[in-house]
Order: structure tokens, then sequence, then C-alpha cells
């Protein structure tokens, strides 16, 4: 019983940081109504950016660097690869996501392989019964959670964050009372992106990954993003940590291989029972 009550706490810790890669989808998708599929890929340039500024003696410290350097690759890739199709049918956006995605691992590969990567991060744990709850992913939970808290004071204590409400209930509305729309849109996509590099960071503190890892983190995102609610970014930190609650759940009583099994069954269950999510968004 210890061995499953250890497990689901640790399956809630890496849930939390689930839920902050899942807050840049779900923000880009509430403001502008874009599927960002190099989501994934994105993730993975958070990871590699880790790495070589490990390799510098920069690892929690990074994270500013990261998020700052996100934003300013997903303000430029708003205005190369998502400005022109914003309002037009899904297909388009979708169609210009999946090939900057294509683009990005294209050149990950060129430039690092596919060969596994890892960042060396030595914390101390914290043991419980026998069990040991390891530092790395204890520290990921709680930054993804202070960055879940600086993202709802951005958004609901500032004027840019009034700014984004405004755009992402009433574009229209909004240009008429003199808000930059196009500017908002880009800034916006940029900060969904900065949350992608920092997931990124912090899985690459945890886990070895690949070029090719952003494909699996990409898939648990949208998982999340339907349990948490389409469009609603608080929603996407209680839907990751309800997805690691899953995983922590099922992991002592199953093999690992039947995971994916259970949360995209759940994924189709929720899309059913709830066609926006779980917690859907208000525009108020």
């Amino acid at each position: 019983m210890i061995g499953v009550i250890a497990s689901v706490i640790d399956g809630v810790l890496i849930g939390a940081v689930y839920g902050l890669a899942a807050m840049g989808l779900t923000l880009i998708f509430g403001v502008m109504r874009v599927i960002n599929l190099s989501h994934g890929a994105v993730i993975v340039f958070g990871m590699f950016a880790l790495y070589f500024l490990a390799a510098h003696g920069f690892v929690y410290t990074a994270l500013p660097i990261v998020i700052i350097a996100g934003f300013g690759f997903g303000f430029l890739l708003y205005w190369i690869a998502v400005h022109r199709v914003i309002g037009q049918q899904e297909l388009m956006s979708l169609l210009a996501t999946f090939a900057v995605n294509m683009i990005m691992i294209g050149i990950g590969t060129a430039l690092w392989s596919t060969s596994p990567y890892n960042v060396q991060v030595s914390l101390p744990g914290i043991t419980w019964q026998g069990y040991t709850f390891t530092g790395t992913h204890i520290v990921a939970a709680l930054i993804a959670t202070l960055i879940a808290a600086l993202l709802y004071l951005l958004l609901y204590r500032t004027r840019y964050g009034k700014a984004i409400r405004a755009v992402a209930s009433n574009r229209a509305g909004a240009e008429l009372s003199g808000i930059p729309t196009n500017r908002v849109l880009a800034m916006a996509f940029g900060l969904g992106v900065s949350l992608a590099f920092a997931s990124g960071t912090l899985i690459a503190t945890m886990f070895p990954f690949t070029v090719l890892s952003g494909q699996v983190y990409e898939l648990k995102s949208f998982v999340v993003t339907v349990l948490g609610g389409l469009g609603n970014p608080a929603g996407a930190l209680v839907g990751g940590v309800a997805l690691g609650l899953i995983e922590g759940l099922a992991t002592p009583f199953m093999p690992v291989s039947w995971t994916p099994v259970i949360e995209f069954g759940l994924f189709v269950l929720v899309l059913i029972a709830f066609p926006r999510g779980i917690f859907a968004f208000s525009k108020a």
C-alpha cells in the first residue's frame, strides 16, 4: 500500500510538469484558436537549450534565459508561420504548424542526431517509509506550480493580461477599443512557446531525451488540455496533475506499456462527455 501511495505522489509531481507543458498549448488555442502541432518540437528545443547551458554551469538558473529565448522564438515564429492563417480554416493552421514541426525536427536531427542526451543534476531527495522521492521531481513540480501562479497573475492582474483576454473573447471588439490585436496575438504566441520551452527544461532535469522525445509530451499535452478544459491555462495544471495521478495509480498494477492505452482511452471518454473539456474556458 505504501508503494502505491509513493507511486501516486511521484506521479503527481511529474504531472505538474505535464500541466506546464500543456499551458502553452492551451493558451495559444484559447487566444487564437490555433492548434500548435510544433509544440513537441518546441519542448525538445527547450531540452537542448538546457543541455548546452548546463555545460556552462547553468541548470535551474537557466530557466529565465530559456523563457526569454522561447518568447523571442515564439514571437518570430508567429510572424513567419502563423500570422497569415489566423482566422482561416483550421486545416491551414494545422498544416502551417505541422510544417514548422517537421522543419524543427529536421534541423534538430541534423545538428544533434537522434542519440539520447542527459543533463546531470544532483539534488537530495526526500525519503519516506523506505521510498525516496527524487529531488529533481520535487523541484520541477515546485517550479512548474510557481510558473503557473505567475501566469495567472499575468493574465488576470496586468494590463497585458487583460488585453490577451479581450482579444481571446472578441477580437473585433478589442480592435475597436484600440487594442493592437496583431501585436497581442504575437506576444501571446510567444508566451505559449516560452512555457513549452520552460517545460522542456524541467523535463530534461528528470529524464533522458532525444530529438524525437517531444512527440510523447505533445500527445500528453493534448490529453491534459482536454482534461483541464480547452483554452483554459489554469485548468491545464489541474489536468496535468490528474494525468500524473492516473499514471501513478496505474504503474504499480500493470506494465508501463499499458499507460498510453489508459490515457488515450480517458481522452476519448472526456471528449465524448465534455467536448470542450472538463473545465470549459470562460470568455467572461
